[in-house]
């Protein structure tokens, strides 16, 4: 019997624990994470995996924006940006512009911050 990798135990376990509030922070994590992936491939001149990490990104916030209450303004609004977002992905990929990819990045981690500082007030 093949031993399992620990390390995909450890993060199944994490992703089976957590908690909405921190599985969406995972998601930011994620999608910042395979957006510097793929300015890493582009810059390698790596087109296969410039394009999965690009599609994973995209995929992560194809999940944010079906998570939204649209019945709430500002879900309205980030719907509008999640889309901006992947439009912009779209393009990088096509256009294989990393400035591109570093302006997503740039919103992903401003998501995520603002995100986990609003985990941080609830918890007060």
């Amino acid at each position: 019997m093949a031993m399992k990798n620990p390390y995909q135990t450890y993060q199944n376990n994490a992703v089976a624990t957590a908690s909405p509030q921190e599985l969406t922070l995972m998601l930011y994590n994620g999608c910042i994470k395979f957006i510097r992936l793929s300015s890493i491939a582009m810059e390698k001149g790596d087109m296969e995996a410039k394009n999965t990490n690009i599609i994973k990104a995209q995929n992560i916030l194809y999940e944010l924006r079906s998570s939204l209450n649209m019945e709430i303004d500002l879900s309205q609004t980030m719907d509008a940006l999640y889309e901006y977002m992947i439009s912009q992905l779209v393009t990088a990929n096509i256009q294989n512009d990393s400035s591109i990819l570093k302006e997503v990045e740039s919103l992903a981690e401003e998501f995520r911050n603002t995100w986990k500082q609003a985990m941080e007030q609830a918890k007060k």
